[in-house]
């Protein structure tokens, strides 16, 4: 992004008169575009939170009967969460005993 140097406000590309340039839309500022301009910024990735609140939170869960999809294990830890609004009933997550796969039921 560039900023005007007389008022400040961003600059937009435009043609109106057949070639390209930086022009601001508040003042008659322009500048004319003579060669490819580019930029790449790499952002730096956001750290996610478990939502779930981690390992430690699924050794102090609860276990209930629950067939795993992935191995056919019956046992399953569980938590409810109230994820969507009040009105909402609250989503169960499961993790599997047997080996950690976890799913959910709204």
């Amino acid at each position: 992004m560039l900023f005007c140097p007389t008022c400040a406000n961003i600059l937009v590309i435009s043609s109106e008169t057949g070639y390209n340039k930086w022009a601001c839309n508040t003042c008659p500022y322009e500048f004319p575009i003579t060669k490819q301009m580019t930029s790449r910024t790499r952002l730096k990735r956001k750290q996610v939170d478990d939502v779930l609140g981690g390992e430690e939170t699924w050794r102090d869960a609860d276990q209930t009967d629950k067939q795993c999809d992935k191995c056919d294990s019956n046992r399953a830890y569980f938590k409810q969460l109230q994820i969507r609004s009040a009105d909402e009933p609250m989503t169960t997550f499961y993790r599997c005993v047997k080996c950690a796969y976890n799913s959910r039921e709204n």
